[in-house]
């Protein structure tokens, strides 16, 4: 049953809610194939771009030639890294270039750029350039890294420019600590202590669409079409990579085929840009496949995690810590905060008086990674929750009624001393388990898990402007970013609501840099949440003028009019009214209905926890919780896990738009089940991926889906509009780790190495050995 066949009927099935049908601004161009994709984008005169990369994961540089491939027929623009401005740059630790100029520290670290009028005559032009290397040692184990001794991926650390509070040395791209009470002491005094050690391995986003890049320029003006999630960072990064200034700068999104974190962050704008300068053409670059998943600095994180809790003698915790080391891979890209964020997750939505959690993000000479959909939960949830079913079960409690007594609750604090006023957490537990009859009777191959999750509301600047043309149609012009999700579909119901119109209209003019105020892009799940707050502002403008303009026509004080089904009324009078678009006609000779909106973020709450490396992720702002319980099937023969029901039970505050909160839901699952069976990224011994091309890389498909229903609690309303909160990553959050707890059951013990594939599980049914090092440092 994966979709459901009618959304909107199953929606309100299950939560007795009205939902509202309306069409999405980018539908229609979808479904009839008339949108336009960086990809399909076309412009006279055209070159095609191509990269040289490195093809070795730690190298010096010894030599490299050019100008073979300057003398290829079509080739117009050759550029390396002194062809362009030697700017260190990256958020956080500045530890990279456009190009590599001495040392190369993945295997897909771009060496050199081309660009020709054809692609055969690119690919011809990269393949004649001539280039030595020295090989280095490698790095390519996280413990090993940490090592004294062990070979540096950026010897030079201490030099590059590092933003305060960030803690970077040696293979350290940053450290972060979380400590609350006293928790050696708490737990000498436990009654029952478990430790455990969990590993995932890496893993990508692989969005449909491959990225593509156009860039143009028409004298000292620079406009960029762009695959990108983060338009303003794209724009960021050219500015500061190629020295120009913003207003001269233009970043374009056309319809963005998926990214899921994939193509958040500044990545191959600038050296297209500067291509297209060199060769006074317009370029275009296009990613194959294989490229989508080895060039881009944005996979998911590989991760080790020991995990050790005390228990008093009636199942409380009483201590937690935790130890955690994250692949960051060559470069920091936007990882910075990854290691408060996964120490956050070890720590879980549980009430933990005293807390000690210490988390390394790694430098290897593996491909950097990224903000991929929940960056660090999947892993870190999948580590702990399965490390709570071994809690309840040496103590001989149920695991749901562990997380009954130990989870956050209303008026509690949670694991950082955050305050927690109002969650619905403990209706999230009672919802999932419900939806998925937890507790039957099953087959002796079958078994339901629980586990539980959490994310924060990302509290961000954003603004829009919101306008009424003279015959009353609608427009919002705004710097959010549409990957998917329906977030940015969503602002024109909230501007409906506010003047009492049609969410149909409006229309939108969005994915532009010089059109639209600022917005962080399709990241952190905020753009209804911060995004939302700033059409509101805008749209609340307008209904003031529009209010006054009905009052000077009806006679009446413009706090008597009321806004609703596309007239204006005085309160208590309907028959006394008088259309939206008669008012816009009117105010066409004089003051343009015209607002805009930004206000201020929510500030983050305190925090009671000492932090060091403190970057902010400590405290969350409308915390989302959810429970995911999850029926599955396992054929013992071969170790293949089936997933057959998901019930997700969400707390992500008011749900403005449920159809597409429904499938940001679907979507996490699916996700989280790919994550939790099939999906990793193989790498060899020196780093190289094995496996980048999606015959070997094992996508969940609708033919995998399983039946999923989905319950939205919404007692506990948070700082959005409305009450909203984020939404689009929270899913992805627990499946993982409720099918993990469900295999456990079946064969008697967790298996420890993420993705749980059929090899793996089959080898713990078997009793043979695994390539993994997690039992064989939990034994130790």
């Amino acid at each position: 049953m994966f979709p459901p066949p009618d959304p909107v009927s199953y929606y309100q099935a299950m939560t007795a809610v009205d939902v509202p049908r309306f069409v999405r601004a980018d539908g229609p161009d979808k479904v009839t194939g008339s949108g336009r994709y960086a990809a399909d984008l076309q412009q006279p005169g055209m070159l095609h771009a191509k990269f040289l990369y490195a093809g070795r994961t730690h190298a010096r540089i010894t030599r490299l030639n050019t100008e073979p491939a300057r003398t290829i027929p079509g080739v117009l623009a050759v550029l390396t890294a002194a062809d362009v401005p030697d700017v260190r740059y990256s958020p956080g630790v500045a530890d990279r270039r456009l190009f590599a100029t001495d040392v190369v520290r993945y295997e897909s670290e771009i060496v050199a750029a081309v660009a020709a009028t054809s692609v055969e005559a690119a690919e011809a032009a990269v393949a004649a350039i001539e280039v030595d290397y020295e090989p280095l040692e490698p790095v390519t184990e996280l413990e090993a890294a940490l090592a004294d001794g062990s070979p540096l991926v950026h010897p030079d650390l201490d030099s590059y420019d590092i933003d305060d509070g960030i803690v970077a040395h040696g293979n350290t791209a940053g450290f972060s600590s979380i400590e609350l009470g006293d928790a050696p002491a708490a737990m000498a005094t436990a009654a029952t202590v478990v430790s455990s050690c969990y590993v995932a391995d890496s893993c990508h986003a692989a969005p449909i669409e491959p990225r593509a890049i156009v860039a143009q320029w028409e004298g000292e003006k620079l406009t960029v079409w762009s695959s990108t999630q983060v338009p303003f960072d794209a724009r960021a990064g050219i500015c500061q990579t190629l020295q120009l200034p913003t207003n001269r700068v233009r970043v374009i999104v056309p319809h963005l085929g998926g990214g899921f974190g994939g193509k958040c962050g500044f990545h191959f704008e600038a050296h297209i840009a500067a291509l297209a300068r060199a060769a006074r053409r317009p370029v275009k670059l296009v990613f194959s496949r294989r490229e989508e998943f080895m060039v881009p600095d944005r996979r998911r994180e590989g991760m080790i995690v020991d995990i050790t809790t005390g228990l008093d003698d009636n199942g409380h915790i009483v201590a937690r810590t935790g130890w955690i080391a994250i692949d960051n891979g060559a470069y920091i890209a936007d990882c910075a905060f990854f290691p408060q964020l996964a120490a956050m997750h070890v720590a879980g939505p549980y009430q933990v008086p005293n807390l000690q959690v210490e988390a390394h993000l790694v430098y290897t000479n593996h491909q950097p990674s990224g903000s991929v959909r929940a960056p660090t939960a999947p892993q870190a949830c999948w580590a702990l929750e399965s490390h709570t079913d071994e809690l309840a079960a040496t103590i001989g409690m149920d695991p749901v009624e562990f997380r009954r007594l130990n989870g956050i609750d209303n008026d509690t604090v949670g694991p950082s001393g955050q305050h927690y006023e109002r969650t619905g957490l403990q209706e999230c537990i009672t919802a999932a388990t419900e939806l998925v009859g937890y507790g039957r009777d099953l087959p002796e191959d079958e078994a339901i898990g629980v586990a539980i999750g959490w994310w924060p509301s990302f509290s961000m600047p954003a603004g829009a402007y919101v306008k009424i043309d003279d015959d009353g149609a609608g427009q919002i012009i705004t710097g959010a970013q549409e990957c998917g999700t329906g977030a940015v579909m969503t602002l024109r119901q909230l501007a409906a609501d506010e003047l009492g119109m049609d969410p149909e209209d409006f229309q939108l003019v969005y994915q532009d840099t010089s059109a639209g105020p600022y917005d962080t892009g399709a990241t952190g799940s905020q753009t209804l949440f911060n995004n939302g707050r700033a059409v509101v502002g805008a749209a609340r403008q307008v209904a003031e003028q529009l209010k006054a303009l009905a009052a000077g026509q009806l006679e009446a004080a413009p706090a008597d009019i009321v806004l609703a089904d596309g007239v204006g009324s005085v309160v208590g009078s309907p028959g006394a009214s008088v259309s939206i678009a008669e008012l816009a006609a009117t105010a066409a000779g004089g003051e343009l209905l015209l607002g805009h909106g930004s206000g201020s973020p929510t500030q983050a709450p305190e925090v009671g926890a000492t932090c060091v490396g403190d970057q902010g992720m400590a405290a969350w702002v409308s915390p989302q919780v959810s429970c995911h319980a999850v029926h599955i099937r396992l054929d013992p023969d071969t170790g293949v896990v089936r997933v057959l029901k998901v019930g997700a039970a969400h707390d992500s505050g008011r749900i403005i738009n449920p159809m597409g909160a429904l499938g940001q839901v679907h979507g996490g699952v699916i996700m989280g089940v790919g994550q939790a069976l099939t999906e990793i990224t193989v790498y060899d011994h020196d780093g190289h991926q094995l496996n980048p091309m999606l015959l070997e890389y094992k996508l969940q498909t609708a033919a995998d889906g399983p039946e999923i229903e989905v319950k939205f609690i919404e007692s506990a309303p948070g700082d959005g509009p409305g009450g909203a909160k984020g939404l689009a990553e929270a899913p992805n959050v627990a499946t993982a780790a409720a099918i993990a707890n469900g295999l456990a059951r079946l064969i008697g013990h967790p298996v420890r190495h993420l993705p749980m594939t059929a090899e793996r599980v089959w080898t713990e049914l078997t009793g043979g050995i695994d390539s993994t090092d997690a039992t064989k440092r939990q034994e130790a």
